[in-house]
This record gives C-alpha cells, sequence and structure tokens, in this order.
C-alpha cells in the first residue's frame, strides 16, 4: 500500500458507493459538511483518507479519488447498531449536546467503540508516512490518537472535534470518562469550535487526571518521568466562501430563486436548514411561528416558514418520534392558519444539492438557526456569504458556535419562546439600512476566515510541533 504525508481519519469516507445502471458500483463524492470543510485543504494535498465505506461488511481495497488515497475501514452490522448508532450518538452525541436527549450508558457500546477505533488507528498506522500527520476528526473516534500512538509514536497527531465538548458536571456522568480524556490527548493538537468548549476540556483534565494546563497548553506525562506538550484551543471551522460567492452569481441559480420567491407569493420568507436532529431546535422555532400565526401578529399571506429537514438517523426511535412530532406540528399550523392561495409553513425532508440551498439562501428574507445547541452550524455562514447585497437578517441561536463569530446577527434564546417571536418579527420588519449593517460586517468575517483559514491554523500548530519534536530528536542524537 502506499503512504501519504497527512492522513485525515474520519467516521465516514469522503465518497458514497453508488450503482450504475449496469450494476457496476461506483463512488462519487459526499455532500457532508465534514467533507465539504477538508475538501479545501485535502485539495492540494497528495494526502489519504482512512474511514467507513458507507454499507455494512464492505470489503474493498485502498483506491485513489480525486488525487487522493482513501482506505476504507470494515464495519459490521454489530459494529454499526454498537459503536456508531450506540455509543457515539446513544451516549456521546446526547451527553455532549447538555443532555438534551437522555443519554445510555451500555458497556457492550463501550466495548464496540474501543474495538472499532483501534481498528481505524490501526489503518492509519498502516498508511502514514515516517514523521508524517495523522488528522483525527469528531466524536465517533476519541480513542484513535492515543491507539494510534502508542503504534506510531513518530507521527504527528491532530485531533478535532467538530460538536460541543461538555461542562465537567455533564462529562463526569460518563462512566469512562478517563479513558476518553486520555484517547484525546494522545494526539499533539486537540481542536475545538468554541473558546468555551477549550476550557471545558482542559477544566475535566484538571479535575479528573491531574495534569497542569496553561493557557493554550496541557503537560502529559509520557511513562518515562517527562512530559509531553499537548495543544488545546479553538479553532472555529468555516465554509469555503468564495465557492458560495460564485454559485450565488449563477444566473441559472438567480433565476431559481426568483421563480422560489414567486411560487411561495409572500411578502417575507423565513428559512430553516437543518439536519432531522434535537439539538436544531425545529420543535422550538415551529411553536415560535406557529404562536405567531396565533396571535395575529403574523398571517400566512404576510409570511411563510420554509422548513428543510435532511433525513438523520432514521433507524433511531428518537429520531422517528422527532419526525412525527414535527410534521403533526407542520399540519396542525397549515390546517388552522394556511388558505387555498398560501400555505404557513413550507416542510421539506429531504436534502438537497448545494446549488438548490443557494437557491433558497437568496430567496430568504430571513434564515432562522435556532439549535438549542450546536459546534458550530455552518448554515447560518453560508447563507452570510451567498448576500452579496447585503439584504437579509440571520436570526441565531447563542448556543451555536457560529454566534462567536456572527455577533451582528440578532441572537436568541430558543428556549425563550416569547423572546424569539419578538427576534422574528423584529427581523422581518427591520430597515434595509440596519439589514446592510449588520450583513456587511457577518460578511466579512465568514471572508475573512473561510475553511481554508481554518485548515492553515490548524495544521500549522501541528507542524509547529512536529518541528520542534524533530530538532529534539536531532539534538539528543547529536
Amino acid at each position: 500500500m502506499s503512504r501519504a504525508d497527512l492522513v485525515v481519519v474520519a467516521n465516514r469516507l469522503p465518497v458514497d458507493r453508488v450503482e450504475g445502471p449496469d450494476g457496476e458500483p461506483s463512488w462519487r463524492r459526499s455532500p457532508g459538511g465534514l467533507v465539504t470543510a477538508l475538501e479545501q485543504v485535502m485539495q492540494n494535498l497528495d494526502g489519504a483518507w482512512v474511514g467507513w465505506g458507507g454499507k455494512a461488511d464492505l470489503e474493498v481495497d485502498p483506491f485513489e479519488f480525486d488525487g487522493n488515497l482513501l482506505v476504507p475501514v470494515k464495519l459490521s452490522p454489530a459494529d454499526l447498531q454498537d459503536y456508531y448508532e450506540g455509543f457515539s450518538n446513544g451516549t456521546i452525541w446526547p451527553l455532549y449536546h447538555d443532555v438534551i436527549a437522555a443519554p445510555v450508558y451500555k458497556r457492550s457500546w463501550w466495548d464496540a467503540y474501543v474495538r472499532v477505533n483501534r481498528r481505524f488507528a490501526e489503518a492509519a498506522a498502516e498508511v502514514a508516512n515516517e514523521g508524517g500527520v495523522v488528522w483525527v476528526q469528531d466524536y465517533q473516534l476519541q480513542l484513535v490518537p492515543k491507539f494510534l500512538r502508542e503504534l506510531r509514536p513518530d507521527v504527528t497527531i491532530g485531533y478535532f472535534h467538530h460538536i460541543p465538548f461538555p461542562a465537567y458536571a455533564l462529562f463526569a456522568q460518563l462512566p469512562w470518562r478517563k479513558q476518553v480524556l486520555e484517547g484525546l490527548l494522545g494526539a499533539d493538537v486537540v481542536g475545538f469550535q468554541r473558546l468555551a468548549d477549550a476550557g471545558n476540556f482542559q477544566r475535566s483534565i484538571r479535575r479528573l487526571l491531574s495534569y497542569p494546563t496553561k493557557s493554550d497548553t496541557v503537560q502529559v506525562p509520557d511513562g518515562e518521568g517527562e512530559t509531553r506538550l499537548v495543544i488545546a484551543k479553538h479553532y472555529p471551522i468555516s465554509i469555503d466562501a468564495e465557492q458560495f460567492i460564485a454559485l450565488s452569481k449563477d444566473p441559472a441559480i438567480i433565476a431559481r430563486a426568483k421563480a422560489l420567491r414567486e411560487q411561495v407569493g409572500t411578502d417575507t420568507l423565513l428559512l430553516g436548514v437543518d439536519r432531522l436532529d434535537y439539538t436544531k431546535g425545529i420543535r422550538h422555532r415551529l411553536k415560535a411561528h406557529s404562536e405567531l400565526l396565533a396571535d395575529g401578529r403574523l398571517t400566512a399571506s404576510a409570511a411563510t416558514l420554509v422548513q428543510v429537514a435532511s433525513p438523520s438517523r432514521p433507524g433511531v426511535e428518537a429520531y422517528q418520534d422527532l419526525r412525527d412530532e414535527i410534521e403533526k406540528t407542520v399540519a396542525r399550523t397549515n390546517g388552522d392558519y394556511s388558505s387555498v392561495e398560501y400555505t404557513a409553513i413550507r416542510y421539506l425532508h429531504q436534502g438537497f444539492p448545494r446549488e438548490e440551498m443557494v437557491a433558497l439562501y437568496l430567496a430568504a428574507d430571513v434564515m432562522l438557526v435556532t439549535a438549542l445547541r450546536d459546534g458550530m452550524n455552518l448554515v447560518a455562514k453560508e447563507y452570510v456569504a451567498v448576500r452579496a447585497d447585503n439584504t437579509g437578517v440571520l436570526v441565531l441561536s447563542e448556543f451555536a458556535g457560529a454566534a462567536d463569530e456572527l455577533g451582528s446577527a440578532l441572537l436568541v434564546n430558543p428556549h425563550d419562546i416569547d423572546g424569539t417571536k419578538d427576534t422574528i418579527m423584529r427581523a422581518i420588519n427591520m430597515p434595509k439600512a440596519e439589514q446592510a449593517r449588520r450583513m456587511k460586517t457577518m460578511r466579512k468575517k465568514v471572508m475573512d476566515h473561510d475553511v481554508e483559514k481554518w485548515g492553515r491554523s490548524f495544521l500549522a500548530d501541528v507542524d509547529a510541533l512536529r518541528k520542534e519534536r524533530a530538532d529534539k530528536a536531532e539534538a539528543d542524537n547529536a
């Protein structure tokens, strides 16, 4: 197998396996957020990507795709049930999102998580060049850095945590809390979305492991009387702003946005775009909108809410229940407040290509991002990027990581339904001059801090530690 200087390790490969009309399998790039974020970083590098191929028991040899080596990791149905649906999404996801849903602690899930994380580490160890860099992605693989360091002490390891990291009082509930911290500290650089997340991580280290922390660093004992410096800080992720700006100038997409507005027909188009997940605050958003209609502050002829909720984890009961609840709310609201001509809520339980999403962003007067807890939320940044005429209003949850950077949005506490209602009305009625002032500030932030800068910033810290280690080894051997 060929090797690479930069190896990305993620739960999924950046491609989906599809079958053509003749039944021959092929691969196409995935539309997921992680793939989109790393696409720009990997583009100019001769790298490798380790991840699951998307189907249970799929055995595929490593292969080339768009100039990168892809290394599939085989996962069985039991692995997917216990490691992915179980520990990753039944334990870690709700725990790290402030226990919006109750986490489940099963020892069999943890055992599967350990087993699969070790498998990913072994695959990365095989493909990384001597002295190379391995960049591990997200909460499904928190143990990989430690396992990889045991297998390949010569490589420099980065880990980026795309979701929130919880406060100590919540994290302390996890029966395997020390093992998770030790797994993460196998990395040389541990990155988070928000300053608060990095702070939560360091507090947990001090409380549970008693390792000294200072500023953005942790001193980790190496077992031989020495310590190893680990950087633990925030690197807010972003988008490929130029790509979204280019799409927003496409005449076909502009025409599509105009057609969408004409089809909706109302004075104001409110837009929500989310994965169907209990962390995204969709229920709270629908409740606020329904109450505005009930109060008479809005009518279906004055404003329509278009809610895109892309399918997510359909096999998990909590997500099935969430879908049922949302669809009942939409049906009840439309039954009470729609007319023959106008629809109060247009609900779309499906994903759309990027071009259609940009058309929706261009069509929307108000973007509603009301997550109860979110690592970043790139939809907010995508909406801002395409508004080249500086019109439109972003209503943004203060509990989304994007709120740290997009302070000129109208920030809301989505749990406060009355406050959310007032903010939606303020957004609808905002004068054009105020819209322009706020949007201009946010667009500058998004364009100045794009995904390429995020990747460069993280990898620069990785490379600095890599060089420091090489210099020290050279000095020791002199």
